[in-house]
């Protein structure tokens, strides 16, 4: 288990967050499939919670206002040094910022964007919140891969406007770019061609970390989600992906080491 609060290299996945119809149903999913308990704030997001792992944040669940019919999906923050910067990069990019910059009272500075392909991401420019702060252990995120349609335009966008080094995985069936910061892969890209589910389109996928794969796809199911791909060996380990009951697409894993 690692502490991983320190503050992120921009453009490092820092965190990672939910908004939904039923936050207090919602709490209850998550908090008995990955064990996180919960804590409100901040207030300048409207119903908001943080939800903890050994009192460390790990992810972040908000409730959306009465009426308001978005997507629901897991969001992945990418961390800046500065948001405002960001989003003009973004749009000057072919990107769109649909929220923001905002402040986030004493938190941060967030922004909601989309890549030229439609995947929706978030940028955070820390304040007092750095992002995730607990990783390696059960219940906190792992790894985030955008999954689109074909790797090479769009990622021109994230190099661009992140300034991620890549490297694609060299395949002629297999289209995957990873993205690494100072040598280190942060984050990948996964081409999936026609395999794009077509009630999604390209979208951040934001992969936990489960004890045992098996174990808890079939608890997902027992607390009203489902289990869209049953569980497979991968080469990062055993995943399954998986939805919570109001439909945020999500994978989990079992990473090889354990």
């Amino acid at each position: 288990m690692t502490e991983a609060a320190a503050r992120r290299a921009p453009g490092a996945p820092c965190w990672v967050s939910l908004i939904v119809h039923g936050l207090s149903a919602t709490e209850e999913f998550y908090g008995r499939l990955f064990g996180w308990e919960f804590r409100p704030g901040p207030e300048e997001l409207g119903p908001y919670v943080r939800a903890l792992l050994h009192g460390k944040e790990v992810a972040g669940i908000g409730q959306l206002p009465p009426g308001r019919h978005l997507p629901i999906a897991w969001t992945t923050y990418l961390a800046s040094e500065d948001a405002d910067v960001t989003a003009e990069a973004i749009r000057s990019c072919g990107g769109t910022v649909a929220v923001g910059p905002i402040d986030a009272g004493r938190a941060g500075r967030l922004a909601i964007a989309s890549d030229p392909g439609g995947a929706v991401f978030g940028v955070w420019q820390p304040g007092e919140h750095l992002g995730t702060a607990l990783a390696g252990t059960p219940g906190t995120p792992v790894w985030n891969e955008l999954v689109t349609r074909e790797t090479s335009s769009v990622a021109k966008f994230y190099q661009a406007v992140f300034g991620f080094d890549t490297e694609a995985v060299v395949s002629a069936d297999f289209d995957y770019q990873t993205l690494s910061l100072a040598g280190r892969p942060v984050a990948a890209l996964h081409g999936v061609g026609h395999g794009l589910p077509r009630d999604r389109g390209p979208h951040w996928m934001t992969y936990f970390e489960v004890a045992d794969t098996d174990e808890a796809a079939a608890r997902v199911v027992e607390l009203g989600g489902q289990v869209i791909q049953p569980p497979r060996e991968a080469s990062g380990g055993r995943l399954a992906t998986v939805a919570d009951p109001e439909g945020a697409v999500f994978t989990i894993q079992r990473t090889s080491e354990h």
